[in-house]
């Protein structure tokens, strides 16, 4: 599965796969990246504008492989626009979902502090925009604008958080209680009714289950009264504070 050519870059692989895009819709989605992610949106003006001058903005259709367990790391990449999707596969090859990215998310980090390979995969889930900064000069900025590093270790933190969180829940609660707390997070906005971010099947792959049980159990709280079930992937909770104490 694993391919160490050094020639084999991430940014090689994408010429394979993608577009590099118009110069205004470039800028554009340069400008939009720097304004998203929370590493950079905290600078100054001119500050943000040397950094767009480095950036490469490209572009994926749904489906397609950003980067592969294997490939060479040497850039952080930040969605710009649409939906990413990390994932590593078992020696079996099974699917595990990690976690998604949307806009103003990155991955791609570990290329800051070390040379080294990717140890999962990222594929688009939708048509997707991103830009990649190189290492060489993302570490140029850390050393000029310290705060940018700051802001890496706590967008890190936050994510090591969520991974213990999850790893915690596989081996602690059962399907259904997984399921409850995953539509329960998806109410932190206080919105009662959300499409669900991901595939029942992708959704499998996130909680450790198979896109049986999922339907099952979906099923099973609409009929016990907690949701409705709605097309194109709609959830409707009716009863949150029942779903929080009976899961």
């Amino acid at each position: 599965m694993q391919n160490n050519n050094p020639n084999n870059t991430s940014y090689n692989n994408h010429c394979c796969h993608t577009h590099i895009q118009g110069h205004d819709n470039k800028v554009k989605s340069q400008k939009s990246c720097i304004s998203l992610v929370p590493i950079f949106n905290h600078l100054e003006n001119h500050q943000m504008e040397e950094i767009i001058k480095v950036i490469k903005s490209v572009s994926y259709k749904k489906g397609e492989i950003i980067y592969r367990a294997g490939d060479q790391s040497d850039s952080l990449y930040i969605v710009s626009s649409g939906k990413i999707k990390i994932y590593r596969l078992s020696e079996s090859g099974k699917e595990q979902l990690l976690h998604i990215l949307l806009p103003g998310d990155f991955t791609g980090e570990l290329a800051l502090f070390r040379e080294s390979v990717h140890e999962s995969f990222a594929e688009a889930m939708e048509d997707t925009s991103i830009c990649m900064i190189t290492r060489s000069d993302l570490q140029k900025f850390l050393e000029k604008y310290p705060s940018i590093a700051l802001k890496i270790l706590s967008e890190l933190s936050g994510r090591l958080d969520a991974i213990e969180k999850q790893t915690t829940s596989f081996a602690t609660n059962s399907v259904e209680k997984r399921i409850a707390d995953f539509l329960v997070e998806c109410t932190k906005n206080q919105e009662m009714e959300f499409t669900l971010p991901m595939s029942q099947k992708d959704l499998a792959s996130y909680l450790g289950t198979t896109p049986e049980t999922i339907s099952r159990k979906l099923s099973s709280l609409e009929d016990e009264g907690y949701i409705k079930q709605l097309p194109r992937r709609r959830i409707r909770i009716l009863d949150l504070d029942g779903l929080i104490q009976n899961y």
